[in-house]
């Protein structure tokens, strides 16, 4: 035992990122919101243990847990974003537009505002509006006046779902809303990157130039995007390890032979270093220019630590190189640690270091074969160690993510990636053959796209991942990465139980009969079919709700919502009741109090019956089977 115990301390390091994302996993999920002072002061504690060499191993750990937690706290308070208390329509307001991002049938301006204008209190307020392309768009740095209204953003519709309002608040976002009219008062040159963004944007006109080179999200076609993503490769469209490895490769082998063509240079020190200098800063302007996404940054880091380690003769990847970059995001912002984005990266990345670096599988002899082989263990590896958090997230899994990346994936980095950027820099001088050509290779590679997403079970419709389950997926990953086995594979026993205990708890797991948004305007009943059926088929306020129910439902969220039909007015399933209308509830309330087989009353109006107020429910939640009540968060700091 005390040889196995000798073997981990070498691993320690890795273990840090876990606790401190731990504690911040705690802070973000939290039904109420800690004193901020108390927090401050156990954070400055907590540090300072930390900070003690001679401190106990597991005291550490606990201490990393409670930092990671207070730290969390401590930033959220600080960033102090302004809110709304209400939606509001038909505005007239001025501001400066701040940033703008492109999808395929509209454009969405952040523009700063003052704050006191949407009833936000002091100072400046950021607000997300989209606005039609076809509309005569600003640019950045323009004062404009527009016509808008603009939306609270909404909390999670369930417990352990998407919470809008946190990202929200977590990304400067104020409000969102849309634009009526749009009129440029001043306009403003910015000699910005924001501003070579939009130069870009315009010159090219290509979804593959603002996905590709200049992050935008959702430029790529809804009707596509379900292909790539039912194909296992819609991180494509998602900046990430795989556009900085081609570029920073591309970079580097350009400067290499460069630089080997200057004997002074190259009689003093090794061409790579001058190489790999340059081809750090022609990423750190990809960085700046792609928009600096979650992803992205984690990428960059990890390719700057990587290129560290080629000019300093170190290893260059390891799981400690990893663990830092893990380490840098999290203080730079920890509330990254519950993104998707975030959440893939790093599992997928941890999965290939621990496969080629401590797994070290045998390759074939043969070049070809070699390839195909890496390629198809790098898509399994990263497949199954991102799919705990694909299936949490998203709420289905590609079957056919392995054929997807072999097959797809090397038409992007050898045609389609290089046609993009060399049609970037020609676009500027009103050349645009190489982007049409790109197009052209896109539009064919589209449709065996979508021959393999219509395969059978191409999207395999996943149960909803509670936080318990998706705690045991993550231990058993770290089991299996981060303990080091002397002679008996203990990670690999310790693996196979944790993931056994998580697919356990997945189906044992309940699902709610009924749900209700925060304002109870929206419900949904469990039908006795398994399906889902809603007091309205439409609400423009809560559309998500729909996708969000179906998903924790486990249904396919493109299938029609149901309508639930009433009797008078009164919606009821089994011993739940609800009334969404003045009258009925007028007339049945007093009858609907005194009936014993009505345990729940829920309402879109405000009820006075003080002798069943122990009946009547309000605010976002859910009932499960058990008539156990679990409220969504409403008391936090972002809401």
């Amino acid at each position: 035992m005390k040889d196995w115990l000798d073997n981990q301390y070498q691993n320690l390091f890795l273990y840090v990122p876990l606790l401190l994302a731990g504690g911040a996993v705690l802070y973000f999920t939290a039904s109420t919101e800690p004193e901020f002072i108390y927090t401050a002061v156990f954070a400055i504690l907590s540090g300072a243990i930390l900070l003690c060499r001679k401190c106990p191993i597991l005291i550490r750990a606990f201490c990393m847990v409670i930092f990671g937690f207070c730290y969390a706290c401590c930033f959220t308070n600080f960033i102090n974003i302004p809110k709304i208390s209400r939606s509001m329509h038909n505005l007239s307001l001025s501001g400066v537009v701040k940033s703008i991002d492109y999808t395929s049938d509209k454009a969405r301006i952040v523009l700063t505002v003052n704050a006191n204008d949407i009833n936000a209190g002091d100072g400046t307020a950021n607000l997300r509006l989209s606005i039609k392309n076809e509309t005569n768009l600003p640019n950045i740095g323009d004062k404009v006046s527009v016509d808008a209204g603009v939306f609270k953003p909404n909390s999670a519709y369930a417990p352990e779902t998407f919470d809008y309002a946190q990202w929200a608040y977590f990304n400067n976002i104020t409000a969102t809303g849309y634009i009526n009219n749009l009129t440029i008062i001043e306009s403003k040159y910015n000699n910005g990157i924001n501003s070579l963004r939009d130069t870009l944007h315009k010159k090219s006109n290509s979804f593959l130039v603002d996905s590709l080179v200049l992050g935008y999200k959702s430029a790529v076609p809804d009707d596509d995007n379900e292909i790539w993503t039912a194909t296992g490769i819609g991180h494509v469209w998602s900046i990430s390890g795989f556009h900085m490895t081609l570029v920073g490769g591309w970079l580097f082998i350009i400067m290499y032979f460069i630089f080997r063509t200057i004997p002074p240079i190259t009689k003093r020190i090794p061409a790579r270093i001058p190489a790999t200098i340059c081809a750090w800063f022609g990423l750190l302007f990809y960085l700046f220019l792609s928009g600096i996404d979650i992803a992205t940054l984690r990428a960059f880091l990890m390719t700057s630590l990587v290129f560290g380690a080629l000019v300093f003769g170190r290893n260059a990847i390891s799981m400690r190189n990893v663990a830092l970059a893990f380490c840098i995001i999290f203080l730079i912002n920890p509330h990254s640690v519950m993104q998707a984005g975030f959440q893939l990266s790093f599992s997928a990345v941890f999965g290939l270091v621990w496969l080629y670096q401590d797994v070290k599988p045998k390759m074939p002899h043969n070049k070809f074969l070699k390839i195909v082989y890496a390629c198809i263990l790098t898509s399994v590896v990263a497949t199954i160690f991102t799919a705990p958090f694909v299936a949490a997230h998203f709420g289905a899994i590609p079957i056919y993510s392995l054929l997807g990346n072999l097959i797809l994936l090397p038409v992007f980095s050898v045609a389609i990636m290089p046609l993009v950027f060399i049609g970037v820099i020609c676009s500027l001088f009103n050349i645009h053959s190489p982007i049409i050509w790109a197009h052209d290779i896109y539009n064919w590679l589209i449709q065996v796209a979508q021959n393999i997403s219509e395969l059978p079970c191409a999207n395999m419709t996943m149960p909803h991942i509670s936080n318990i389950a998706l705690m045991l997926f993550v231990l058993a990953f770290v089991a299996l990465v981060f303990i080091k086995p002397i002679k008996i594979k203990f990670n690999y026993i310790l693996f196979v139980v944790f993931i056994i205990s998580g697919i356990i708890t997945v189906c044992l797991s309940p699902k709610p009969v009924f749900y209700a948004t925060h304002d109870n305007e929206l419900v949904a009943f469990l039908n006795n079919d398994g399906t889902l059926v809603f007091n309205k088929a439409r609400a423009s306020a809560h559309k998500f709700a729909f996708d969000t129910w179906k998903q924790v439902n486990g249904e396919d969220t493109n299938s029609k919502n149901k309508r639930k039909a009433h009797s008078e007015g009164i919606f009821r399933q089994g011993n739940i009741v609800y009334i969404q209308k003045f009258v009925p509830l007028m007339k049945n309330i007093e009858k609907l109090c005194a009936d014993d087989s009505v345990k729940f009353i829920v309402s879109y109006l405000k009820i006075n019956a003080p002798r069943c107020q122990h009946k009547i429910l309000s605010g976002g939640f859910v009932i499960y089977p058990n008539n156990k009540i679990k409220y969504t968060q409403t008391n936090r700091r972002w809401n």
